[in-house]
């Protein structure tokens, strides 16, 4: 089995009501694969980084066994650089300043050895970079899982359409959801996202759990009540991560243990928003894993008898 992440390497710097954290390490094929490597150990990571990207941050890969390899240094250049400010709600946030930096310039070529993977998942990018990422496979992944944004279907649709008839899964949030299908209903969305290729479709709503449609079902995953939301950034790449990261592990993609998977990625999700950046996320083992997820397990299950 073997998982390919392409996405961002970063610097993130964010302020909450809870302090500032400075310059970290973040990005979303940084959170994606950290959630993964709980999972798996065949994990290979694609992405553009500048010479200012410190060897500690690229030693936490390496401590995880991801294969760092595709990632590509720009001699003399700059990392992506992203700085927001989350409101009192923390489910609200200010971009306060974006550097594009070599990301500007990423045109992935992928290493030989990555061409034949079993699993991508291709986070937020353009979706010209996502298409080559897809036309570089020797064959079709046995699932290919996609995100991406409002920004895309804004500025571009028709590149996004063209990729979305390549994916098994889509993960957006339920106003991205909204946006790119037309519908208010989260049910009518999914129906119509379903005819534009993907055949599952993941809505993300934050502190409200997430929805997964597919095969004329819908799944509903509860998010984990925290006395504390420390830093949401990186959550939905966490998530994703751990989804596909119990899917590749596991060699299953059936719907039914889809429904597992997304409550691994919640639980990893649940983490991510303990601590700035990827500080609890890099360091989560097996029993902190299982234990969140067991309280998972509380918040839904009961039994009931139906009257007659």
């Amino acid at each position: 089995m073997s998982l390919l992440i392409v996405g961002t390497v970063a610097f993130d710097e964010l302020i909450t009501p809870f302090g500032e954290s400075g310059r970290i390490m973040g990005g979303s094929a940084t959170y994606a694969g950290l959630a993964a490597s709980n999972f798996m150990s065949d994990i290979q990571l694609v992405s553009i980084i500048g010479e200012d990207y410190p060897q500690e941050y690229l030693n936490r890969f390496s401590k995880r066994n991801m294969d760092i390899r595709g990632i590509k240094t720009v001699e003399g250049g700059k990392t992506f650089f992203w700085k927001g400010k989350y409101h009192n709600d923390m489910n609200s946030r200010d971009t306060l300043e974006t550097q594009l930096n070599v990301l500007a310039e990423f045109d992935p070529e992928l290493p030989e050895a990555y061409r034949n993977t079993e699993f991508l998942m291709l986070g937020n990018l353009t979706p010209a970079v996502q298409m080559k990422v897809l036309e570089q496979m020797n064959e079709r992944p046995k699932l290919v899982v996609m995100d991406t944004m409002n920004f895309w279907m804004d500025n571009s649709w028709d590149e996004l359409m063209e990729v979305l008839k390549k994916v098994d899964v889509l993960t957006i949030n339920d106003e991205e959801a909204r946006q790119l299908s037309g519908e208010y209903s989260l049910v009518k969305a999914a129906q119509k996202i379903h005819s534009l290729g993907p055949k599952y479709l993941i809505i993300k709503k934050g502190e409200h759990g997430a929805l997964l449609f597919g095969e004329g079902e819908v799944f509903f995953a509860p998010a984990l009540p925290l006395e504390e939301v420390f830093d949401p950034t990186g959550a939905g790449d966490t998530f994703a991560g751990g989804f596909i990261g119990f899917l590749a592990h596991s060699r299953d993609i059936s719907f039914e243990n889809m429904k597992r998977a997304v409550i691994f990625g919640s639980a990893l999700a649940s983490f991510c928003v303990e601590a700035f950046g990827v500080e609890r996320i890099a360091e989560i083992n097996t029993g902190e894993m299982n234990a969140r997820v067991q309280e998972f397990i509380g918040l839904t299950q009961f039994e009931v008898s139906l009257q007659s």
